[in-house]
């Protein structure tokens, strides 16, 4: 969670602080977001019980009066048949004038939470839920006339506005509590109280309107496409880059308080065959325990290229530390890992490119609170670092934002599409009867794919009913050669398991509360403890982690995604799946690729230029595959400049297995009508939830399709199906 803000030192409350807990919020608390986001779990704790834990133990009294009012509203909206949250549910009840006047004699602490709710398949709207409802604001507003103190809490799964409170002199103190899961009323408890101290770190910026991000402009405008003018542009690397951008800040990226102070020092830096490396001393100058983050950025010069003023290359997170401890910590990057794609050819096309000029280093605690290094690395003249081949180009993308904010015009081009030609196998199966088991000793997996018959692959490339309690289908299974189907399950915040199996499961913290953290090995351990319990109800695959970039605060899916910036996304998705694999389970990592809206999500065109995909919407994909592993990749609804991502030879078979050695099985999201034949072409293995069999085996007879391109999937999905053995 982030403390963004706390004047006179309000928190943590004092001990004996009576307390009066405001908002809908507080009750009907928001763990996570829907869809396959949501969760079935024994129970959910908010903020109100998190208080009376605390008032038992003798630290704060709770007024009980707020939360009759509170209950009560929620127990008459569920008889009349009205949800209490959900998207597009913007009723907040004002409680009586009397109410809050005897609240403010027997309190003197106001507690506010604003909670929202948002789901996959929609996106959220401005007024009522990026910006607070009318019933909100006379809340907001009478509350704080009549309290002196004032305590806001957002129990949000996204970015929202922060205009209202960020100057107002009555609320003084706000925590940034995200959707928490199951046990988010406890934490925040925890936490207000000084039971826990806050850490976290913004992984997004806040700026002072929704107009002020690059991305509002035509947002929502044609429904067919959405038109990433914003190049790469996103968040910070717009607003601390683009003049004038710095001003329509509230909350920078990187931004958090925390209840004791700390003090950097002893930084030096070096370089070493290309690796450069920091060392450094934190140390805790406060009265309380705790964390603190670093980060360090580089600026690269601005070159024929332009690039970003900062761009965030390495952190990491202190240990718990006591009141004057220190501890040292060490921050490395490849130089080759500063360098731009040129995608038109200024310096050499399609090439990674370290600029010539020098690059300087700022390290800190947020992306304005830094101090610029001594060392710098010097690149005499432009340096092509990898040199690459034109992937997924725009052919209908006019114009992109440069780092003055203005545009260039960007050439017109027609579309080329094409696939490759896979191999067939040359071996046959050597054993009478072979099973799936007997791969490894008996057999050779090439061998094995042999023995089926071409009519048995073009079943195998599509899903499968459930068994068990998955309730998201299984990968396909084979039972004549003794293939089992491979049970998957949702979601990015849980195991999600049906309810009518009365099986509940752990609701986890929200993506973005995850990578407020910006610690990697607590994100890894979620990952493990979610897999336990994917392996306790016989299941295989975890869909989840989702990488998508917040590009807008309105996108339905925020909560599921890590940050607005790629390197966070990837290190963060790379821990989970550490975790999760470690276990001996599959994750699908997810939503490959530029799935940044839900507006027409099934047909709509992400377009887009290839530099800003590479450096932005990919970025975060390559990070957790070259690190992670990961032994499937979801595919994701849209089309990324007028071909959908799951018919994409450029995307799957180009870019994640041609460049980055990605080795797993690639599947559709779930349901997508698109051609299975061509998905097929393009190196997409398995069509979920069902395939179409049918229509690869009349492909097959015209010869649109080979036999070596369905074996060329089987190995794929097999190798993997081993490895869950």
């Amino acid at each position: 969670m982030v403390l963004l803000k706390n004047e006179d030192r309000l928190l943590p409350l004092k001990r004996g602080a009576k307390v009066s807990l405001f908002g809908k919020g507080s009750v009907a608390y928001v763990k996570g977001g829907g869809g396959s986001g949501d969760v079935f779990c024994a129970y959910v704790h908010n903020v109100y019980d998190g208080f009376l834990q605390k008032q038992a133990e003798g630290k704060v009294t709770v007024n009980a009066g707020l939360a009759e009012f509170y209950n009560s509203y929620i127990e008459g909206e569920k008889a009349a048949g009205r949800p209490v949250m959900g998207i597009n549910v913007r009723t907040e009840p004002l409680p009586p004038d009397g109410l809050i006047e005897d609240a403010a004699r027997e309190s003197e602490v106001a507690v506010i939470t604003i909670s929202r709710f948002s789901t996959e398949g929609t996106d959220r709207a401005l007024d009522g839920d990026y910006y607070l409802s009318d019933e909100e604001k006379q809340l907001v507003a009478k509350v704080t006339a009549a309290f002196e103190k004032t305590v806001l809490v957002l129990n949000v799964g996204a970015v929202t506005d922060s205009e209202y409170f960020k100057d107002n002199e009555r609320i003084q103190s706000v925590l940034l509590a995200w959707q928490a899961g199951m046990e988010g009323g406890m934490a925040i408890a925890d936490i207000l109280c000084g039971d826990a101290v806050p850490s976290g770190k913004l992984v997004d910026t806040f700026a002072k309107n929704f107009e002020d991000y690059p991305s509002s402009q035509g947002l929502f405008d044609d429904e067919l496409a959405v038109r990433y003018h914003d190049d790469i542009y996103v968040g910070y690397r717009y607003f601390e880059t683009v003049p004038g951008g710095k001003d329509r800040v509230n909350y920078p990226f990187g931004f958090g308080l925390s209840y004791t102070s700390f003090e950097i020092s002893g930084l030096c830096m070096e370089e070493t065959d290309g690796v450069i490396s920091a060392k450094l001393k934190v140390t805790n100058t406060g009265v309380y325990r705790g964390k603190q983050v670093v980060q360090l950025y580089f600026s690269a010069p601005q070159g024929v290229l332009g690039k970003p003023k900062l761009q965030l290359a390495a952190f990491a997170k202190t240990k718990e530390l006591m009141p004057m401890e220190s501890e040292e910590l060490y921050l490395k990057l490849k130089a080759e890992d500063m360098a731009s794609y040129d995608d038109l050819g200024k310096i050499q096309k399609s090439a990674y490119i370290l600029e010539k000029g020098d690059y300087s280093f700022y390290i800190g605690s947020s992306v304005r609170d830094t101090e610029k290094a001594y060392f710098v690395y010097t690149v005499e003249e432009d340096r092509v670092v990898k040199q690459l081949t034109e992937r997924l180009a725009p052919n209908r993308l006019e114009k992109r934002m440069l780092a003055d904010g203005s545009f260039e015009a960007l050439p017109q081009r027609k579309a080329v599409y094409g696939y490759g030609r896979n191999k067939a196998i040359e071996v046959t199966c050597p054993i009478e009867n072979p099973s799936f088991k007997d791969v490894g000793e008996k057999l050779s997996l090439e061998e094995f794919v042999a023995a089926f018959t071409t009519e048995e692959l073009c079943e195998f490339m599509g899903g499968s009913p459930n068994v068990g309690v998955s309730n998201t289908l299984c990968f396909s299974g084979l039972e004549r050669l003794g293939v089992a189907s491979v049970p998957t399950a949702d979601g990015p915040a849980g195991l999600r398991l049906d309810a009518h199996h009365g099986i509940p499961t752990t609701a986890w913290p929200c993506a973005t509360l995850l990578a407020c953290s910006w610690n990697e090995a607590l994100v890894e351990q979620v990952g493990a403890a979610g897999a336990a319990e994917l392996k306790e109800n016989g299941l295989k695959v975890w869909l989840t982690p989702a990488i998508n970039i917040h590009r807008t605060p309105l996108c339905g899916r925020n909560f599921e995604y890590f940050s607005e910036d790629p390197f966070v996304a990837g290190k963060m998705a790379a821990a989970k799946v550490k975790g999760i694999q470690s276990q001996g389970v599959a994750c699908s990592v997810k939503h490959f690729a530029a799935n940044n809206i839900e507006l027409n999500r099934i047909k709509g065109d992400s377009v887009v230029s290839e530099r800003a995909l590479r450096e932005i919407y990919l970025k975060g994909f390559e990070i957790c595959v070259k690190e992670a592993d990961p032994w499937t990749i979801m595919t994701s609804y849209n089309l990324i400049n007028g071909i959908h991502t799951s018919e994409s030879y450029d995307l799957i078979t180009g870019i994640l297995r041609g460049e980055w050695g990605f080795g797993g099985m690639v599947t559709t999201d779930w349901g997508i009508k698109n051609n299975p034949v061509n998905e097929v072409k393009a190196g997409n293995d398995m069509k979920m939830h069902v395939g179409y069999p049918e229509e690869l085996m009349e492909a097959i007879e015209k010869g649109e399709l080979s036999r070596a391109d369905l074996e060329a999937c089987a190995l794929r999905i097999l190798n993997v199906y081993k490895r869950l053995a």
